[in-house]
């Protein structure tokens, strides 16, 4: 037992040295693409959906975290622009019906994504594809509208700028920016009164992007082609999910303190109960099941009648039985066996009319007798039996 507390005390301070280690690390840099302006890695959007004010002063910014079918159909959602900003895209067509209704209002949206889906591939012919570059991950971009100075080139690296759209219907869409290689990666469809803005790289409205001078002046640029209007709908549907889909817990494990915390407080639980369930448990006795005896009573009442051989008495008690099956079953009266019991018995049972004449004048004759043989019993017994089997 003194051996076991030393381990558990030398496992205890092993844990606790491994803690603090672990809390003290260095944080290691979150690269993933979350594009959530609830997040301050590298490529989250925290920076860009703050500043949004600096673009748009005259603009109320509301996010939402639902479809854009939902989002859209709402008229309160009026003279205003949409920007999602996610790391892939996708519409059903009912959402893409509902944009476009929206956009040819007069309203504008801005997509930036790295893959737009199948319902845009089919209404649009929109695919992108992803520019691989050996060595240095740098990538460059550029406006074409020669006001903006098509010839300055914006150069981020992570691969910010390697993707373009490898397909787009050149006869609706406007060229409005590409890369070095002269690819496009900012197209524009005109729908109405409205404009459909589509770019291929998300990253570039990314913290990291925005951090950069370079960046910084992309991102304000090209969200600056959108038109200036009472609203600005924010999406987070596309990187954080539908509004229901976030639990407590999720929000819980996403801070590093509170993880930590929770891991420290079921492990202590445990050890806790560990504990106390090997000083406080007692011997559990071992109780045998009780015996099936309902075969051995039969038997031995069976035996019974079979000794005294009062077959009168036995079935006299199978007719009181059957007569109370009737009555707790069908809620037939039996005071009076006559032809209008015969005819009840006949429609609340199903049974065959004949059958049912037989047995109630069978039952009226053995009901009178003093002295009933083994054969007439037998007959009883099997008439009884068809009832229920009949019945059933």
């Amino acid at each position: 037992m003194r051996s076991l507390k030393l381990y558990l005390i030398v496992g205890g301070v092993l844990l606790a040295i491994y803690i603090i280690a672990q809390l003290n690390r260095p944080k290691a840099v979150d690269w993933s693409e979350s594009f959530s302006d609830k997040e301050k890695t590298p490529f989250g959007t925290y920076i860009v959906y703050n500043r949004l004010k600096d673009v748009f002063p005259k603009s109320r910014i509301i996010p939402y975290r639902q479809p854009v079918y939902s989002v859209i159909a709402e008229d309160s959602i009026k003279n205003s622009s949409y920007i999602i900003i996610c790391p892939g895209f996708e519409l059903t067509k009912a959402d893409y019906d509902q944009l476009v209704k929206y956009i040819r209002k007069g309203n504008d949206v801005f997509i930036a994504s790295s893959y737009f889906g199948k319902t845009f591939d089919k209404k649009l012919s929109i695919r992108t594809e992803t520019f691989l570059k050996f060595g240095r991950d740098t990538s460059s971009v550029k406006f074409l509208n020669p006001a903006l100075d098509p010839q300055k080139l914006y150069t981020l690296d992570k691969g910010t700028g390697s993707n373009y759209f490898s397909k787009f219907d050149t006869l609706r869409a406007a060229v409005i920016g590409e890369n070095v290689n002269h690819k496009a990666n900012f197209i524009k469809y005109s729908f109405g009164k409205g404009s459909l803005y589509l770019v291929t790289n998300p990253k570039l409205f990314s913290n990291y992007s925005l951090l950069n001078p370079s960046g910084a002046e992309y991102a304000a640029t090209a969200l600056s082609y959108l038109k200036s209007s009472d609203k600005l709908i924010w999406d987070e549907y596309y990187t954080q999910g539908d509004t229901g889909s976030e639990s407590p817990m999720r929000v819980f494990l996403s801070n590093d303190a509170l993880q930590w915390a929770y891991y420290i407080a079921i492990l202590s639980l445990l050890i806790f109960v560990f504990f106390e369930v090997k000083r406080t448990q007692r011997v559990i006795p071992v109780i045998e099941p009780l015996n099936n005896t309902t075969l051995e009573f039969v038997n031995v009442v069976g035996q019974v009648y079979y000794e005294k051989r009062n077959n009168a008495n036995i079935a006299h008690k199978k007719i009181l039985y059957l007569l109370e099956h009737l009555r707790e079953e069908y809620q037939l009266k039996t005071n009076k066996l006559d032809s209008e019991f015969t005819e009840k018995l006949t429609a609340k049972l199903g049974i065959d009319p004949a059958f049912s004449h037989r047995l109630v004048s069978y039952i009226l004759y053995i009901s009178v007798q003093d002295h009933v043989s083994d054969r007439e019993l037998i007959e009883l017994n099997k008439l009884i039996e068809k009832l229920y089997i009949q019945s059933a």
